[in-house]
């Protein structure tokens, strides 16, 4: 089952995966993807993980998600933003690229037997127009992900002010 939970920054999107994961397993795994840029992003980390106990198995996965055995596992993958993001600095902005990368990632994910994969994005072309040209590429990779994460998707449901709504 391969669960697509969407939505804007601070929509609830986390705590409505989470909440997820742990109806369906006593022991999720949580995959963490992002990288520590700065303090700032310490703290957001720190928030992140004092939200859950011990219950959970917790890996941290920048890029190569395929490397993590998810058999017979619930999994909750935070975020496809960061993660995308990831890609989009190593390869110098290319979004043709990056979207090949993490395409072939979830791929190879997807063919792993017996999964729960529960995966985080977000809905950044919703909000403010980008600023700058790298900014507005990004939003482009962003949503084309999104689309191709909805259609593979069982279920997709977007988060809205913390309640879900179901889409798919």
């Amino acid at each position: 089952m391969f669960y697509l939970i969407t939505g804007g920054e601070r929509s609830g999107k986390s705590g409505y995966g989470q909440d997820l994961a742990l109806s369906l397993s006593k022991n999720p795994m949580y995959v963490a993807t992002a990288r520590n840029w700065d303090g700032d992003f310490q703290k957001r980390i720190d928030r992140h993980q004092s939200d859950r106990d011990e219950n959970w198995v917790n890996i941290e996965k920048e890029k190569h998600l395929s490397e993590i055995d998810f058999s017979g596992k619930v999994a909750m993958i935070d975020c496809v933003t960061l993660w995308l993001t990831n890609f989009f600095v190593d390869t110098k902005n290319d979004v043709e690229l990056c979207l090949e990368q993490a395409k072939k990632e979830i791929e190879l994910v997807l063919q792993q037997e017996d999964i729960t994969i529960i995966i985080i994005t977000n809905e950044i072309g919703m909000g403010v127009h980008a600023a700058t040209h790298v900014g507005r590429k990004f939003t482009e990779l962003q949503g084309w992900m999104n689309q191709y994460l909805a259609k593979k998707a069982d279920k997709v449901v977007l988060m809205v002010s913390g309640i879900p709504v179901p889409v798919k």
